[in-house]
């Protein structure tokens, strides 16, 4: 199908963006090539999240409006992939008729055969194989890539869909993770962010502190990240890895979920505030000034004012860097969706409003205590609201602005921090 144009919009997380860049990839394989917006294309491929209810009303809406451009061109197919796709399947084509195909995250290996046929086709069954299968991607940005190191979920949260939608837990051989990652060392990539739903859990011929140190040898990569962690899983022996690697960043993103220990039972985490408190000392003993992220849910079903409190106690006990904060979303095939009782949204709306306001202060306060330090900044790009003005992240993943030559893109440059933000620092290079 040369000359064939295909736009992907992308709703979600970092998996569902690398997603998306398989997408392009295989679609680029068979000759698509990407528009600048649906309007000019032939083929809209939505990459769908249901991971919370938000994301999932906002994904229809849109899937509304492009009925226009349907209508206005009759050539015009429409896919749906990610979540909400392998999730509800055929209710996707029911509710949207003039909808094409739709595939879960389990299948874009069958994008090739799904884009050849003219009838409505659901793709959404299981893929036991999923791990030995390496596709292509195309990378949005030259300097950081995303690669996936296992696929789906065994945790069985009360409250996540993940193992429903992305299936079990499947670790990449890591033969393949190297290759892929030696590839793209080659092609001028200087830093990799592993991804999974629970990477500390990888598990192929060998663990993950085991394949950090391989990937901590590949020639030309600078920088190595993760996520996400699960807090039950968290080893000492990885805790040491991240500590004794050079190019394993000192950063950490560590679901809480919530600082009540009772709540953390009902959402079936598996673990105490008190253990998640301990290992956090633990990683602060091996790596002195990392940098600490989390996810808070706030308005679990049966979370009382006391329950709340003791999320704010954490917040100011740990002293995060940063924090990602939703209010709970009861997701249907869930436990939690069925728990009584569930909490008023009103009641969820001023509860996250106070997490933010505790958490924006702490963040502050850390980011001040970075005025005058030298920090390395790999360079990602312009900044997205001055184009004279470059953005970067530091290896404790503070963003950095400043004033530069765009030719630092791509590369690490030393930048002395002249004031800190609440969501980023602004620098001078040296």
């Amino acid at each position: 199908m040369p000359g064939k144009r295909f736009y992907i919009e992308t709703f979600g997380c970092q998996m569902n963006v690398h997603d998306s860049e398989k997408i392009s990839g295989v679609l680029s394989r068979e000759g698509y090539r990407a528009a600048d917006s649906a309007g000019e294309s032939d083929l809209i491929v939505f990459n769908t999240c249901s991971i919370r209810h938000k994301a999932e009303q906002k994904f229809f809406s849109r899937l509304g409006r492009i009925r226009k451009l349907k209508k206005k061109n009759p050539n015009l197919r429409i896919a749906v992939a990610g979540c909400i796709a392998q999730q509800q399947g055929e209710k996707v084509l029911k509710r949207a008729p003039y909808v094409d195909f739709v595939f879960g995250p389990q299948n874009i290996h069958l994008l090739a055969d799904l884009v050849r046929r003219s009838a409505p086709t659901v793709a959404d069954g299981d893929n036991p194989g999923l791990a030995e299968k390496d596709l292509p991607a195309i990378r949005a940005s030259g300097s950081r890539a995303w690669v996936a190191v296992m696929y789906g979920c065994n945790n069985f949260c009360s409250y996540c869909v993940v193992p429903y939608t992305r299936g079990r837990e499947r670790s990449r051989p890591s033969a393949n993770i190297l290759r892929e990652i030696e590839e793209l060392a080659e092609r001028g990539f200087r830093e990799v962010t592993l991804l999974g739903q629970n990477v500390n859990s990888y598990r192929s011929e060998i663990g993950f502190p085991e394949l950090l140190e391989k990937i901590n040898s590949v020639a030309g990569i600078e920088r190595i990240r993760f996520v996400t962690s699960h807090p039950r899983d968290l080893s000492e022996r990885l805790i040491s890895a991240i500590g004794e690697l050079e190019k394993v960043c000192e950063h950490f993103h560590l679901p809480l979920q919530s600082g009540s220990t009772r709540i953390l039972e009902s959402m079936n985490r598996g673990y105490s505030y008190d253990e998640y408190r301990r290992r956090i000392d633990r990683l602060r003993s091996k790596v002195p000034g990392i940098s600490l992220t989390t996810d808070i849910i706030t308005g679990f079903p049966g979370e009382t004012d006391a329950d709340h409190q003791q999320t704010i106690s954490a917040l100011a006990d740990v002293e995060f860097d940063g924090i990602f904060a939703f209010k709970f979303s009861p997701r249907t095939g869930t436990a939690a969706a069925v728990m009584n009782p569930q909490v008023m949204d009103e009641i969820k709306s001023r509860r996250i409003l106070e997490i933010l306001e505790v958490q924006d202060e702490i963040t502050l306060k850390l980011n001040k205590k970075l005025e005058g330090s030298v920090q390395k900044v790999l360079v990602e790009g312009l900044s997205e609201t001055d184009n004279k003005v470059l953005s970067g992240r530091t290896r404790s993943n503070k963003i950095v602005n400043f004033v530069g030559n765009a030719f630092c893109i791509g590369s690490t440059v030393p930048v002395r921090i002249v004031r800190a933000r609440k969501h980023s620092l602004d620098g001078e290079p040296l």
